[in-house]
């Protein structure tokens, strides 16, 4: 009687394990999907976009290089980005990480400046009234127009470079976060009122919370246009930086070592953009 117990407990339990195993194959089949419609599209745009570069620059009268002639012409420096035989002559790795600094620090002026002027006009129709015709004229006037102005006031190489960033990269947040402010439900002014929150408790627990959004548009359009800028400014400047970079190697006549260098501009450029989003989604949630 209790093997015949035991037996009939123990079926269930034997019933159920094939069970398992058509759901457990059918999520792993459903993740493996989800992978592949998302790396595959890339990956063959990547490598129907190299098919077609190497075709048409595989001629005999062909202008430029293709894929395959750039990477064998250019891995020393692919292999080693990190070498410094003193004055400009360093790897790529240096020439980006001063960019980087340059547009680190114009970057973070416009954008402190371009939030608070924002909110300045955002809050104030008269500061509006005032400010936006200027900014919608200073908008408009091209990065590099800024340089000799920069150089004649700063008469170094690095400031006025980051100048050139700070003025081509302010614009976009100052608009962004104006249009955010304006934006803010006047329930939210109700609730500060009745509250009686002083104007600074105001900036940071309702303005800053309900315009991150803006602001971050703001930012993302700002870094671009610094990246943009800092390339544009270098190559005029001259030391190190990428921008200096693809300008002495066209000067050399290195086209191979340009097309590397517009890969890695692409790239930094492309993380900027992403890092700007994650840190906007983590202020957001």
């Amino acid at each position: 009687m209790t093997m015949v117990s035991n037996i009939t407990a123990a079926a269930p339990a034997e019933a159920s394990t094939p069970a398992k195993r058509p759901l457990a194959k059918s999520q792993a089949a459903k993740t493996a999907r989800e992978i592949a419609g998302r790396v595959l599209p890339p990956v063959l745009g990547l490598a129907v976009l190299l098919g077609v570069w190497q075709l048409a620059c595989s001629g005999p009268n062909a202008l430029l290089p293709g894929p395959v002639k750039v990477i064998q012409s250019t891995w020393p420096l692919i292999v080693d980005p990190f070498f410094d035989h003193g004055g400009v002559d360093k790897g790529l790795f240096w020439h980006i990480f001063a960019s980087l600094k340059r547009v680190a620090v114009g970057f973070a002026l416009s954008s402190v400046a371009g939030i608070f002027l924002g909110v300045l006009i955002g809050q104030s129709t008269l500061a509006f009234r005032a400010l936006d015709p200027i900014f919608q004229v200073l908008r408009t006037v091209p990065p590099l127009a800024w340089l000799p102005i920069s150089l004649a006031a700063f008469r170094q190489a690095d400031p006025s470079a980051i100048f050139v960033i700070f003025i081509t990269s302010i614009w976009p947040i100052i608009l962004n976060t104006a249009v955010g402010v304006r934006n803010i439900p006047q329930d939210y002014r109700n609730v500060a009122l009745v509250l009686r929150l002083s104007p600074i408790e105001f900036f940071f627990k309702i303005v800053i919370p309900a315009t991150v959004p803006y602001i971050f548009t703001g930012l993302k359009i700002g870094i671009g246009l610094s990246w943009l800028a800092i390339i544009a400014a270098e190559m005029l400047i001259g030391g190190v930086g990428i921008g200096f970079f693809i300008w002495d190697a066209w000067n050399s006549s290195l086209m191979s070592e340009i097309i590397l260098a517009l890969v890695y501009v692409g790239l930094v450029g492309f993380m900027l953009d992403r890092l700007i989003t994650f840190v906007g989604k983590l202020l957001s949630n």
